[in-house]
């Protein structure tokens, strides 16, 4: 039971830090990155749709992504959801068939906005791997009566430790991203 515990917490985790590293890759640096679109909801015949289901993204040069529609009715709709993402700052161009969007360049202010941004996902993700921890110390509580004081203490000192390393993890990842936003 208590192995069940920390399995289930060890995989709740890794998913909150897999979240995480997911949601910085969509906060931008000086280079365009398909990714940052994969987000961007188009409201597609009145249901809101991923961009990456109705269109191909390429990125030809550093700065610019091209996004080819498989309908090209739809085109109207993804230039809308692109000029309305917010912390983008993309200029879409749309010539009938396809859009290219030339990301900025990024300014300093700019850059120290994207950091704070990234460090309160970053928490976010730290806030939820300490409810998970609680969540599975409350679980462990609940099995002192099965099996003992001893083995409680033993499990939640391991769970400490897969606490500390999956916010390690975190904090790693957000040191990773800041230093990629303050390149220039």
């Amino acid at each position: 039971m208590i192995a069940d515990s920390l399995a289930t917490a060890t995989e709740r985790m890794t998913k909150a830090v897999e979240v995480a590293k997911d949601d910085f890759s969509t906060v931008r640096t000086g280079r365009a990155n398909p990714q940052l679109f994969q987000r961007i909801l188009v409201d597609y015949y009145g249901t809101p749709t991923p961009l990456a289901q109705l269109a191909s993204l390429q990125n030809p040069e550093a700065r610019t992504i091209i996004i080819t529609p498989y309908d090209k009715s739809a085109l109207k709709e993804i230039e809308k959801a692109i000029v309305a993402t917010p912390n983008l700052g993309a200029t879409p161009n749309n010539d009938g068939t396809i859009i290219r969007v030339t990301m900025p360049e990024l300014n300093e202010e700019r850059r120290k906005e994207y950091v704070k941004i990234v460090r309160s996902k970053a928490e976010d993700a730290r806030v939820s791997i300490r409810n998970i921890r609680r969540k599975a110390k409350d679980e462990l509580d609940g099995l002192k009566s099965e099996v003992g004081d001893d083995e409680v203490a033993r499990a939640e000192k391991e769970l400490e430790g897969l606490t500390k390393k999956h916010i390690d993890q975190v904090d790693e990842a957000l040191v990773r991203k800041e230093a990629e936003l303050l390149e220039v």
